[in-house]
């Protein structure tokens, strides 16, 4: 895959739902009493506005019910609790939501990833390590 091709934008477009899911995340658990938070909202606001609706796509139904069972089968695999399975929620909202589209994650989460992998083979991830 090349980078400039419309395969390529789809790949960003899936990712950029998944950011604006986890802002919106960010948002809601912020302390509404911190003096901090209006400011922080703010360019969190900023970031989504930035994203270009048409490179936006929202899981349906069926992507969202699957994403809910398939994470928790990863939460009892990996033992997560709490934050950990609104983190798995949002990685397999995203994993099935690229492969309904014929997409590709890229991500640096290997752990989860690789599990994800094994359960459903036809869907696709690129792992990259951060430096």
């Amino acid at each position: 895959m090349e980078l400039g091709t419309e395969r390529s934008e789809g790949v960003h477009a899936v990712r950029r739902a998944g950011q604006t899911l986890k802002l919106m995340h960010t948002v809601n658990v912020l302390d509404p009493f911190d003096a901090r938070t209006a400011g922080v909202i703010e360019v969190i606001g900023r970031q989504i506005r930035a994203m270009p609706p048409h490179r936006i796509f929202a899981p349906d139904t069926e992507v969202l019910g699957r994403a809910a069972l398939l994470s928790g089968i990863l939460c009892r695999l990996q033992g997560y609790e709490k934050d950990a399975k609104l983190r798995a929620l949002q990685d397999c909202v995203l994993f099935l939501q690229a492969q309904k589209l014929g997409l590709v994650v890229l991500t640096a989460n290997v752990g989860d990833y690789d599990i994800l992998l094994q359960l459903i083979p036809a869907g696709r991830a690129l792992f990259y390590r951060a430096k």
